[in-house]
């Protein structure tokens, strides 16, 4: 199985911008990226960094600057066997979650994320194509029945957090273990807790 991660490299996490300035919004993205890899490799298989200009990575990196549907389907137009697409930003995700996904029956699987997104597919169809405008779970489904390929639905806490918002900053500190939970640490975040809510603070020194 072809294994491959999009990362768009250039100014990465904007919706963090309230939290995390733009050198910051890099590092955490590469942080993720980093423990996404780490966690793809851990289950026996080398992933390529799919990524919008180059990066250091201890993985094959392929360079393409077009839309992320482009992409994509670019990549599974070209395959010769299943292929899997694993967002770089989910930074819970490990081995375990991910062998779920690279094992499950049928011949299109799809990990959902919060909010309608599509987290990660896998595809032993050769007809299956993507489209991330929208909601594009849905579209993900419609995509498979119209080809007629079996459907699988991963349903994965660790799969389903996908980091764009400064309140997902919350699930890495409680959940996360890997380099995206430690560059949130060593930037000063902490996790506060008011009216039963659970938040992020940050120390001001460290900002």
């Amino acid at each position: 199985m072809h294994v491959v991660v999009p990362f768009a490299a250039g100014s990465p996490k904007t919706r963090l911008a309230p939290v995390l300035d733009p050198d910051e919004r890099l590092g955490f993205a590469r942080a993720m990226l980093e423990d996404v890899v780490h966690a793809v490799t851990e289950t026996g298989r080398e992933p390529t960094v799919l990524a919008t200009e180059s990066v250091d990575a201890d993985v094959p990196v392929r360079v393409d600057d077009r839309p992320l549907t482009d992409t994509v389907n670019d990549v599974l137009s070209s395959a010769d066997g299943p292929v899997a697409i694993v967002m770089a930003d989910l930074a819970l995700a490990t081995a375990d979650a991910l062998e779920t996904l690279f094992s499950a029956d049928g011949d299109v699987v799809l990990a959902p994320g919060r909010g309608g997104g599509t987290n990660a597919v896998v595809s032993h169809h050769p007809g299956f194509r993507v489209d991330y405008h929208g909601v594009s779970i849905l579209d993900h489904r419609r995509a498979a029945r119209e080809v007629d390929a079996d459907l699988e639905t991963v349903d994965s806490f660790r799969l389903a957090v996908d980091v764009d918002e400064p309140t997902d900053l919350v699930e890495v500190l409680v959940h996360g273990d890997g380099r995206s939970r430690s560059f949130l640490e060593d930037a000063g975040f902490t996790l506060e807790t008011s009216d039963g809510r659970v938040s992020v603070d940050r120390d001001s020194g460290s900002e």
